[in-house]
């Protein structure tokens, strides 16, 4: 607890992601160059899907990261709730437009791998049902948290929004194992381990470093944004407060005649 309450302290943060920004951006560039140059040139085609299967190296690994920071999403709001750390709601609000583009990119190479795939854009199963509600929970969480001014009761509302939320993370997670779905089941992530050839996987696993170090590095840079607009407008609620209260004081008493 001494570690997360030091780092709860916003100036503590700041200090810790003026250090920590550059390197995860210069790390998650040399992963993206290392993990394009693998999928796209080192990987073999497939062999019914052709260079297609190419598309796959974007699809996965930005479905994996919007899957996983929601998780995360859902988790800091529980702690927010419990522990009263603002911090967790300044990384909600920085992290849901990072998690948003990134299921947005998931179900746009989606329908473009899956057109000339399943011969269709798009298809109401399961999976990909789950994924659009996933979608939808982050713009949810966006629109909620901007129609509050108060930012107390706005992150509590949205908090309650993104754990309430969670319980679509297991649904798109396991939902090819529990409904039928044009989707194959999990080759990566499983227990028995993965029953991909090295080839493919490991050009899955540099590009999912990427993808995760590119959003954190995009969450701390909102994060840093946010704390400065929350710093900016107490300095001018601040300022208003003391013009009102110069403006009382050289106001001359009512007379009592009057």
């Amino acid at each position: 607890m001494g570690f997360t309450t030091r780092f709860s302290n916003p100036h503590q943060f700041q200090k810790l992601a003026n250090i920590m920004y550059p390197w995860i951006m210069a790390g998650a560039a040399l992963s993206f160059a290392i993990g394009l140059w693998l999928a796209l040139v080192q990987s073999p085609p497939d062999y019914q899907q052709g260079e297609l299967v190419r598309i796959m190296y974007v699809h996965v690994p930005a479905a994996w990261t919007s899957l996983q920071l929601y998780t995360i999403m859902a988790v800091a709001s529980a702690i927010g709730l419990v522990f009263r750390h603002t911090l967790t709601d300044v990384f909600c609000i920085a992290a849901a437009p990072v998690g948003a583009g990134l299921t947005a990119l998931c179900l746009i190479t989606g329908s473009i791998w899956g057109q000339p795939t399943w011969g269709t854009w798009w298809v109401w199963d399961a999976r990909l049902t789950s994924m659009l509600i996933l979608f939808l929970l982050y713009l949810g969480y966006i629109a909620l948290r901007h129609s509050f001014e108060d930012h107390e009761r706005g992150g509590k509302a949205g908090a309650l929004l993104l754990i309430v939320g969670g319980v679509n993370i297991p649904i798109i997670k396991f939902s090819v194992n529990w409904w039928h779905t044009l989707h194959q089941p999990a080759s990566v992530m499983k227990l028995s381990g993965p029953s991909v050839h090295s080839s493919i996987l490991m050009p899955l696993l540099v590009m999912g470093l990427a993808f995760n170090l590119l959003m954190f590095g995009l969450i701390l840079l909102r994060m840093r944004t946010v704390l400065a607009e929350r710093r900016m407008e107490a300095i001018a609620q601040r300022m208003s407060d003391e013009e009102a209260s110069l403006t009382d004081r050289s106001s001359p008493p009512e007379s009592a005649f009057s």
